[in-house]
């Protein structure tokens, strides 16, 4: 985690045009820092097609790129997508989803009529006969007097508001278009990095190991381990046991091949879908790098 990190909260007017749901599903995050992926923990607070807000175990930094991972109730398989960082605050931020594909739109639309949770209000509405600013306070009203074309009492119409009220807005929506272009492109220089980094472990595939070193060797060499979620699929069933897979570390350290040697498919998914995030101190053989063969023992319980 970022130790100095600013928090930054949203404190412009609403942007949703499509209502969110309240849902508390667990979720994974995971941020490329360093040139190491981190993965942190949290929870939903709601969700849509277009994003979700979240309370994180950490924080995260507005216009960061993240890889996002959401456990919805009562769902067969996880929902998997990229997302950017919008806006962080006291542990509190929200997300875009970015690249959603339509399957996976249909996929939150079909959990949201399965489910039957209710949508949050405040969403922004076009012609609607209320529109409140970010204080909550009113800045418009479509009553029938002015439907008619009568102020307040019956009144002539109000004066337009003031040139000075216009400018200022005029700037408010300059400097909203400035932000979102500097988050465009933190946003895809950020992708490119988690790319590269994949695309390293990616390279060094198919290394043929050039030693057989023992798990508790490999052991004192991990830097960085994520640890398995237990599948929501296997619940039913009480599914659990110790699922041993045998990997390959390349030269850089990085997790590049895996084979689960035992255990229901499900729990080896689970097993290897964590196994690839792990990273390792290179094995040196005569003082150079090496590719390494090692088994890890993974235990599964419901």
């Amino acid at each position: 985690m970022a130790a100095g990190a600013q928090t930054q909260g949203w404190n412009l007017p609403s942007r949703r045009r499509v209502p969110r749901y309240r849902v508390a599903a667990p979720l994974d995050v995971t941020v490329l820092r360093s040139g190491i992926p981190d993965t942190m923990p949290g929870r939903s607070l709601n969700l849509c097609e277009r994003g979700v807000a979240a309370m994180m175990a950490g924080e995260l930094m507005p216009g960061e790129a993240v890889g996002l991972e959401i456990r919805l109730p009562q769902a067969l398989d996880s929902l998997r997508a990229r997302a950017l960082v919008r806006y962080q605050d006291k542990l509190r931020c929200g997300l875009e989803f970015v690249g959603l594909s339509p399957q996976q739109q249909s996929a939150i639309r079909e959990w949201v009529l399965r489910s039957k949770v209710n949508p949050e209000s405040d969403v922004v509405q076009v012609g609607a006969t209320r529109i409140v600013d970010a204080t909550g306070s009113p800045i418009s009203s479509a009553s029938e007097s002015e439907k008619s074309g009568d102020g307040p009492g019956g009144g002539p119409p109000e004066p337009p508001k003031k040139k000075s009220h216009r400018v200022r807005w005029a700037i408010v929506a300059a400097v909203i278009v400035i932000c979102v272009a500097a988050g465009w492109w933190r946003w895809n220089r950020g992708w490119d990095e988690i790319e590269a980094g994949l695309g390293a472990q990616e390279n060094f595939a198919g290394e043929k190991p050039q030693a057989q070193v023992p798990q508790e060797v490999m052991q004192k060499l991990l830097i960085h381990k994520v640890d398995p979620e237990y599948p929501a699929a296997g619940r039913p069933q009480k599914l659990q046991g110790v699922i041993a897979v045998d990997i390959v570390v390349g030269r850089d350290g990085s997790v590049v091949e895996m084979h689960p040697l035992n255990g229901p498919e499900v729990l080896a998914h689970a097993a290897t879908d964590a196994l690839r995030w792990w990273k390792y101190e290179p094995y040196r053989v005569n003082g150079e790098p090496a590719a390494v063969q090692t088994t890890v023992a993974i235990e599964f319980k419901p």
